[in-house]
């Protein structure tokens, strides 16, 4: 692709884009400004996600704005399933054997409520580690700046299959 092209995109945009359009425009191009910069997916960039990493759970916190919303004015269930399957499995990638990592092979969505609010919040951590798979519970909360709520909106489990290194064949 071209420069004049992504930049003719990026000027039909701008010019017919509504103020809180631009917002979310702005937020898209931090995003993938921060990924240029930084390791990490773009995903996990664009929704602008925060990592807490420890030995047993991991936490990731986004902002709640209209690029999350899907048409009800809600956060969107894709996205609380992509920031419970990012913490589920950054967990299961931390406590993976040394050389290994997790892919997400089922995951299991409770929706409780609906997500409004000012930030998402997802919680994971390990129940079950065995050779070839892994067991790991997760939660998402919407928090409400304004009144200082906090609401469990899904509840999730997953499976996680442990990839191992391909070993040498000595013969």
């Amino acid at each position: 692709m071209k420069d004049q092209q992504i930049s003719d995109l990026f000027q039909q945009c701008l010019h017919t884009a509504t103020d809180n359009e631009k917002v979310i425009l702005h937020q898209l191009l931090l995003g993938f400004k921060e990924k240029i910069k930084e390791e990490g997916s773009y995903i996990g960039r664009l929704l602008r996600m925060k990592r807490i990493l420890t030995e047993t759970e991991c936490e990731i916190s986004i902002p709640v704005s209209e690029l999350v919303h899907n048409s009800l004015q809600i956060v969107h269930g894709g996205i609380t399933a992509t920031i419970l399957d990012s913490s589920m499995g950054s967990i299961a990638n931390a406590v993976c054997p040394p050389s290994s990592s997790a892919v997400t092979s089922n995951l299991n969505i409770h929706y409780i409520a609906p997500g409004k609010g000012d930030f998402l919040n997802a919680k994971a951590k390990l129940l079950h580690k065995g050779s070839k798979t892994l067991i790991v519970e997760g939660e998402v909360e919407i928090i409400d700046s304004n009144t200082d709520t906090v609401k469990k909106i899904a509840h999730a489990t997953g499976t996680f299959f442990i990839l191992h290194p391909p070993t040498e064949n000595k013969s």
